[in-house]
């Protein structure tokens, strides 16, 4: 892959997005592994045929995409259709994502994918891991209002991931973002300089 790739990651609720969207403001390229996986799985996605061939009818809404919050249940009380679910969507998204990136331009671009460190598959295309991180408490207030999940539903999708500590032990990069925009928009304003230097 000739352009170079900073993988961003973080916990749920954490402000990846946010951040994401702060570094495409200075030009980078981002490609996001959650709009893929939304774009694959919407309205005529590419992933809806198989997924409506491997679990029924009864998971895919009548405007034909799917219905996650249907699907994400199943999978958080059946493990082996979480393995059938991501057999079917992680090879598409993987496949889309190198083909976005390919497409970037830049002296760098940025790859966002939830679970960098959980699933591994990505590091190898990543030349530095950057980590948004904030506290539990905070990932909880932002999390529970926006999603309508309860908080022991969120404190069930944190502890799927890594645990904090071992998230920022990995990263070779972290922004905190416990603060405000403004803060939060500084940091990025500074790591941006750093990989526009070193990724040259």
């Amino acid at each position: 892959m000739a352009i170079k790739v900073v993988g961003l990651t973080g916990g749920i609720g954490s402000g990846k997005s946010v951040v994401a969207e702060l570094f495409a403001a200075h030009g980078v390229a981002i490609v996001d592994t959650d709009v893929v996986s939304h774009r694959l799985t919407g309205i005529d996605g590419a992933a809806m045929g198989s997924l409506a061939a491997s679990f029924g009818e009864q998971y895919v809404l009548p405007d034909g995409s799917l219905d996650r919050t249907a699907m994400r249940h199943l999978v958080f009380a059946d493990k082996t259709a979480r393995v059938r679910l991501e057999g079917i969507l992680h090879p598409m998204i993987m496949v889309h994502s190198t083909r976005e990136l390919q497409q970037a331009q830049g002296p760098y671009a940025m790859l966002v994918v939830p679970l960098l460190f959980e699933t591994t598959r990505y590091l190898p295309m990543v030349l530095r891991s950057l980590v948004v991180d904030c506290s539990e408490e905070t990932q909880l207030q932002r999390v529970v209002p926006r999603s309508g999940l309860s908080v022991d539903e969120v404190r069930a999708i944190m502890a799927a991931q890594i645990p904090r500590s071992e998230r920022i032990a990995r990263a070779d990069d972290i922004i905190e973002n416990n603060g405000t925009l403004d803060e939060l928009r500084l940091q990025v304003e500074v790591k941006h300089r750093y990989y526009h230097e070193i990724l040259r």
